[in-house]
């Protein structure tokens, strides 16, 4: 970020904290059963991931209403996430220590991304 203009989507803190959510998710399925590793493991960090990338893949289209398509695309892959990490916990794979890192990190991007795609929304309605 130069002069406090976004330059590149590692600029923004919604991606930031997203990805800090997708390194937290790749970390915490290693300790998952070996059983889990097509399954479990690999649902959760496609979800994560997800995420993430659509943030990128939006950042980099030109319209807005295209680029708040692939937001919500971001948004809907976080509720995916936390719908595998609630599995998780109820078949013995997850702590209550990695669920409550987990859910917090997950709270956090979700408040972000819901404010980043209604901050998105507003250029939208401008160009009405």
């Amino acid at each position: 970020m130069k002069n406090g203009k976004i330059e590149s989507f590692t600029d923004l803190s919604v991606w930031r904290e997203g990805h800090k959510l997708v390194i937290m998710t790749y970390k915490i399925t290693k300790s998952f059963p070996r059983e889990e590793t097509y399954s479990l493991i690999d649902q959760m960090r496609r979800a994560a991931a997800s995420i993430t990338g659509n943030i990128t893949e939006g950042f980099g289209r030109q319209g807005y209403r295209e680029k708040v398509q692939f937001y919500y695309m971001s948004k809907g892959s976080l509720s995916e996430l936390k719908n595998f990490i609630l599995i998780a916990k109820d078949v013995d794979c997850l702590s209550e220590m990695d669920l409550k890192i987990l859910t917090e990190q997950t709270d956090i991007v979700d408040r972000l991304l819901q404010g980043f795609i209604r901050k998105s929304k507003t250029f939208i309605n401008q160009k009405s």
